[in-house]
């Protein structure tokens, strides 16, 4: 597990987090602190919402029941059982717990959103949720549970649960205990919520968007390293680099293309594998679509990634509660800002891209074990051919991901279904396609690394040079126990490394180690 304690804290303000800060924290263990400014804010909020709380006109989720039962009217000395009973009844999540990342990422979010100033929570509230993460105490959070609409209810509830000292977390090293022990263990005291605390823990779309940020953040890397696998493929199927020139991206001058067009021609730089059949006696008209058209197809799931982080982004500046405190005026407003339509449709768009870049990453792969396609190669890259097997079935592996990912990317955002006898008769179901863009990023990754894998053995096998970059990713495998050309072994494990190096950016840094950073 990561320590909390060896890294700079962020620091939560009246402003919007990073997308570094989300990944420091979620995935990196980084401690949190509340700003100054963010503790005023939170300060003037309350204030608005004790004063409506002593008031005896009904303020909606200060002094009245939820949803549905918005109608009834609340009696003072009854509503911290409503801010208990709410949080209780809404952590209603099932199935396999949350991954800690989504857990700490939500959390986080929810902070950023408190800190605004528009949810009315107490200072102490926020601040217990800010201590939590940095002792890494982790609630646990079930699959199933938010339609995306009212905000993530029942994730965020199984957090607000653990501020009340209730529930189960995992503490900084993973270990599963009830809530109060956990608190007590770290020298936290569990907090008792009071009038509109409660929703503000729980109504915001802070779950899909912190998995909307790192599904960003690891787009962004693997795009440049599918360009990676795509240059090692042009290079040992013999293609040609020539049209990545930047003459032909102009006329066509879509961002993304150009950028990958770019990575390409740099990445085959100086490759005496292209140089030999520069030749005029090369019969070879144009590549496969798959080979040249890399640059169309990585440039515009780019230029769809650049898109989404547009919108989250947005969603990063938002303060998304129901009701919402405006301070400044004294009031409190209902609203639909909770609604996730923003953020599902561009979750539901990114699996797309997944889906489609893997896709032609496995038509590459495939042209190099098709003896027919793959210009003079053993076929299936087997030593021995017909003793061995060579990548045949790598391919396989690699076409049930790039079939499940097809099926991924039908979209969550319309499968809309009403909830809370009708009142919430319209939700976005944001939180389901943030999980399958999770298995979605998995996929992309282990794709592109049996093409990387794939493509390094051809290269091996042409028995050229091949480019300064493209030469450094082959002895980055070898160096980590890949072999190259051989008799068949034990293949599972290769690829399980090849992903590890794919995924963990490894791939990508070692061709950028000779040539700078890719675009």
């Amino acid at each position: 597990m990561s320590d909390t304690t060896s890294r700079p804290a962020v620091t939560v303000g009246v402003g919007p987090v990073s997308f570094t800060d989300v990944v420091a924290v979620a995935r990196h263990g980084a401690p949190v602190r509340l700003g100054d400014g963010a503790l005023a804010a939170i300060d003037r909020a309350r204030a608005v919402v004790d004063e409506l709380a002593a008031a005896p006109t009904p303020a909606y989720g200060i002094s009245t029941g939820f949803g549905a039962l918005a109608t009834r009217h609340i009696p003072t000395d009854m509503r911290a059982q409503l801010q208990r009973s709410l949080v209780r009844s809404h952590a209603a999540g099932s199935g396999p717990e949350v991954e800690r990342e989504v857990v700490r990422a939500l959390m986080l979010l929810r902070l950023s959103t408190l800190a605004t100033g528009h949810t009315g929570i107490r200072r102490e509230t926020a601040q217990l949720m800010a201590d939590l993460l940095s002792a890494g105490i982790t609630p646990v959070v079930r699959e199933y549970g938010s339609l995306g609409c009212s905000g993530d209810l029942a994730p965020l509830s199984h957090c607000a649960l653990a501020l009340m000292g209730e529930g189960e977390v995992r503490d900084a090293a993973g270990t599963l205990l009830p809530a109060g022990e956990a608190l007590a263990a770290a020298g936290l005291t569990p907090v008792e919520l009071a009038a509109k605390e409660g929703l503000a823990l729980i109504n915001g779309t802070d779950g899909m968007l912190g998995m909307l940020v790192m599904a960003v953040t690891d787009l962004r890397m693997l795009l440049r390293t599918a360009d990676v696998a795509a240059a090692m493929s042009v290079e040992g199927q013999l293609g040609t680099d020539r049209v990545f020139a930047p003459e032909l991206q102009a006329i066509r001058p879509h961002p993304g293309q150009a950028l990958s067009a770019a990575n390409l021609t740099a990445l085959m730089a100086d490759s005496a594998i292209v140089a030999s059949h520069r030749t005029g006696d090369c019969n070879r008209v144009q590549d496969a679509y798959s080979l040249r058209c890399s640059p169309q197809v990585h440039g515009a799931a780019r230029d769809t990634v650049e898109h989404a982080a547009v919108v989250a982004g947005r969603e990063l500046a938002s303060a998304v509660d129901n009701p919402v405190v405006l301070a400044d005026e004294g009031r409190v407003e209902s609203n639909g800002n909770f609604h996730g339509a923003p953020v599902a449709y561009v979750l539901d768009f990114l699996a797309i891209v997944a889906a489609d870049v893997a896709s032609i990453s496995e038509r590459r792969t495939d042209r190099f074990l098709d003896r027919a396609r793959s210009h003079g190669l053993n076929p299936f890259l087997a030593s021995d051919p017909g003793v061995d097997s060579g990548h045949m079935i790598a391919q396989y592996t690699q076409a049930a991901i790039v079939s499940e990912l097809k099926r991924l990317a039908v979209p969550a955002s319309v499968d809309s279904i009403p909830s809370s006898a009708m009142q919430e008769d319209h939700v976005s179901m944001g939180w389901s396609a943030a999980r399958k863009l999770r298995r979605s990023v998995d996929g992309l990754a282990r794709v592109v690394a049996v093409e990387v894998l794939t493509a390094a053995r051809a290269i091996d096998m042409r028995e050229l040079d091949p480019s300064p970059a493209t030469g450094a990713v082959v002895r980055l495998l070898r160096d980590a126990g890949i072999e190259g050309p051989g008799p068949d072994r034990h293949l599972s494990p290769e690829i399980e490394t090849a992903v590890s190096l794919v995924a963990s950016g490894a791939v990508l840094d070692a061709a950028q180690s000779v040539i700078g950073e890719l675009a």
